[in-house]
């Protein structure tokens, strides 16, 4: 069975941001890059401790073709999306963003 999806609202700026960017360069990009994202988040619903943990609870999975990785916590049955980060951008970023 599935884990429950809560989605953080800075989590969905992210989705957001990143897929006008991605608009901007190339029109469809943008549809493309959220066609990963949602594949990668029902991968982590359908199995969310696949993914390592690599900073205290919080995991993360990687995109398939786009440089971004997803950040969630998994607990009492739900999946909590926290942030989605360029995979080149510094570590201390995205873990101040998860305390």
């Amino acid at each position: 069975m599935a884990a429950e999806l809560i989605i953080a609202p800075e989590a969905q700026q992210d989705v957001d941001g990143i897929y006008r960017w991605y608009e901007e360069r190339r029109p469809g990009l943008g549809e493309e890059f959220l066609g990963c994202v949602d594949a990668c988040i029902q991968a982590i619903c359908r199995m969310p401790e696949l993914y390592a943990k690599v900073y205290e609870e919080y995991r993360r999975a990687l995109l398939r073709r786009f440089p971004y990785a997803i950040f969630y916590e998994y607990a009492s049955g739900k999946v909590t999306v926290y942030c989605i980060f360029h995979t080149s951008r510094d570590p201390k970023k995205w873990r101040s963003r998860l305390l």
